[in-house]
């Protein structure tokens, strides 16, 4: 039956979302590490601010490439095959923040810290653009011949999509990680990010605005998610404005939510289309598993994920406090005698 597959369907549509939102503030923040403030203990604030939650963050991306592979196999192997390239490039900037997270406070030098905290925004900003850019392509299509295969080259998915979504990624990326330092911050930092984030709110939205507008012309009643969108992002200015950041915080969430879920239910029952003939698209009948595969998932899903849910909740409640450069110890420096 395809009502298992549009289940799954939905469901990788949510993960991506909630990858964007929970890990694009900490890419965010990572993209700010070099140009936000000159002050290393402002900057260990930042780093600070995210230590606790980034790595749990980037379970959702496993988890949403992971749910392709597994629910749509035939559109994972078209997708990441044609992919390849930038997607070698995403893992090593995941694999360059990872390391800068880690790496930056083990040395005091400034040519170290200088080192690991340009790594660090280097690697955040490549990531959000891959994938801004891997999540507008498949939405608006690769040129796919007849066996789900890309021709042209390997740099055939390179153009104005892959251009719109990776500006989406960073732009959207920046901002929400402004959002997010004004919640976990207090003192110039927290008026810093807000002025920032005041400034770039909505410019930086323009490009996802015009992903999520393009799934108009798929059916005209998507323009109510579409306008939707809009209108969160506008409120979400104005909470900023009115000094309410939590909830300008979670009303840019919700001009995510409602812009890509225009965006997945206009190229549905479409994964992946084909721009050189819609006959060769990959839908959710021809890329999916079996119904048994597909059962079994959803019932193992329904077990595992409220629990791994749950203790993300949990991790955040945990760490709700704001943070100030005075909550910032000295770095502690290893004596020679113990490093030898």
């Amino acid at each position: 039956m395809e009502i298992l597959a549009t289940i799954w369907f939905v469901l990788i549509a949510v993960l991506w979302i909630g990858y964007l939102f929970l890990d694009g503030f900490d890419l965010g923040v990572g993209m700010l590490m070099p140009i936000f403030t000159k002050d290393e203990r402002g900057k260990r604030v930042l780093l600070n601010s995210i230590g606790p939650v980034w790595d749990g963050n980037e379970v959702w991306l496993i988890t949403a490439a992971g749910a392709m592979f597994a629910a749509f196999p035939h559109w994972y192997a078209s997708l990441f095959s044609a992919l390849y390239i930038p997607l070698t490039l995403c893992l090593l900037g995941l694999i360059f923040r990872a390391v800068a997270i880690e790496y930056r406070g083990k040395g005091h030098t400034q040519r170290w810290l200088t080192f690991w905290t340009w790594a660090m925004a280097i690697g955040s900003t490549v990531v959000a653009f891959l994938i801004g850019a891997l999540l507008v392509i498949t939405t608006t299509g690769l040129p796919l011949n007849e066996n789900g295969d890309m021709v042209g080259g390997p740099f055939a998915w390179l153009g104005w999509p892959a251009l719109l979504g990776g500006l989406g990624g960073v732009g959207f990326s920046f901002v929400h990680g402004l959002m997010f330092l004004c919640l976990k911050t207090e003192g110039e930092l927290r008026a810093k990010a807000r002025r920032w984030a005041l400034a770039t709110t909505l410019p930086f939205a323009i490009p996802f605005l015009i992903w999520f507008a393009l799934s108009i012309r798929h059916s005209a009643w998507l323009i109510v998610p579409v306008a939707i969108a809009l209108i969160a992002l506008i409120a979400s200015f104005v909470a900023l404005r009115a000094g309410a950041e939590k909830k300008a915080f979670f009303l840019h969430g919700v001009f995510l939510l409602a812009g890509m879920g225009a965006v997945f239910a206009g190229v549905f029952p479409n994964v992946l289309p084909s721009t050189l003939d819609p006959a060769f698209s990959l839908t959710i009948a021809t890329a999916s598993s079996s119904d048994y595969t597909l059962g079994v998932m959803l019932v193992v899903t329904a077990i595992f994920f409220p629990i791994v849910l749950g203790y993300q909740i949990f991790s955040y409640r945990q760490y709700l406090n704001r943070l100030t450069e005075s909550h910032i110890p000295d770095a502690h420096k290893v004596p020679a005698a113990i490093r030898s």
